[in-house]
């Protein structure tokens, strides 16, 4: 498995996870909860090769989205 690949992969695993707390916590559906993930700038962040965002837990990157981006509890 390449570098890039494994990147990837990490990425994917976090916006599903990221996904998924959206729509428990705030009752809001698969679209919208898609649609906050990919517009959002931790999600640019996560893009980052020299950031290193997407090494983190997805709880941890969760926090920061809710934090810095949303203004959600």
């Amino acid at each position: 498995m390449t570098a890039q690949v494994k990147r990837d992969f990490l990425i994917a695993y976090i916006v599903d996870r990221l996904t998924e707390y959206l729509i428990e916590d705030n009752n809001i559906g698969l679209d919208e909860a898609l649609k906050l993930v990919y517009r959002s700038n931790v999600y640019q962040q996560l893009l980052d090769e020299d950031g290193e965002l997407y090494i983190q837990s997805p709880s941890y990157v969760y926090e920061l989205l809710k934090k810095n981006h949303l203004q959600i509890s």
